[in-house]
């Protein structure tokens, strides 16, 4: 199994403009990102926002599932929950990461654009079988600001469709990028 950390960015990311804003905490993502990541064998699901109502807000949810009263109606879901740790930074991401496996992440960037140095995710499958840690990071918003793109180790190829529309959830694409990465092939 790929040694696979995954963060949701709320900071830095972009909006319709292209200005570099934080954005909100999604219910339906914390829900179906965590489930995504329990399902493909992520070791945690970071929510990274500086905003403290936000961090609030994610922690109150994730507690009702992981804590309260929705542990007992839905383990399955608690199991999932507990994946998740809400931080300030991608710099605390990084940082807790390090603490866990000794050695710092390999970050790679996720968009719905396309960059000259794109990697693919056949060879990035390939790159996984290293069994070094990784860290997938997707945006919320309009996607990570590009300032944070230039910055990551590898910025992966966007999904695509059959149509020239791409515009995916956050969630839908973490699902089928996660199934690419470490969804069992043949």
């Amino acid at each position: 199994m790929p040694n696979i950390y995954v963060a949701l960015a709320h900071y830095p990311v972009v909006n319709k403009n292209g200005d570099i804003i934080a954005s909100a905490v999604t219910n339906l993502d914390l829900h179906d990102i965590s489930r995504a990541a329990k399902t493909y064998g992520v070791k945690s699901f970071y929510v990274v926002t500086p905003l403290k109502d936000q961090q609030v807000l994610a922690q109150r949810i994730i507690a009702h599932w992981v804590s309260g009263a929705g542990a007992a109606y839905n383990p399955a879901r608690r199991r999932a929950l507990e994946t998740i740790k809400v931080v300030d930074s991608m710099a605390d991401v990084v940082e807790d990461i390090r603490h866990i496996e000794n050695q710092y992440p390999k970050t790679i960037a996720t968009s719905a654009r396309s960059y000259p140095s794109s990697i693919g995710y056949e060879k990035f499958r390939t790159i996984l079988e290293t069994g070094m840690p990784h860290l997938l990071i997707f945006g919320t918003a309009w996607g990570l600001a590009e300032a944070f793109i230039s910055e990551a180790d590898f910025v992966l190829e966007p999904v695509s469709g059959a149509s020239d529309y791409n515009h995916l959830s956050v969630r839908s694409a973490a699902a089928i990028i996660l199934d690419r990465l470490a969804g069992r092939t043949g």
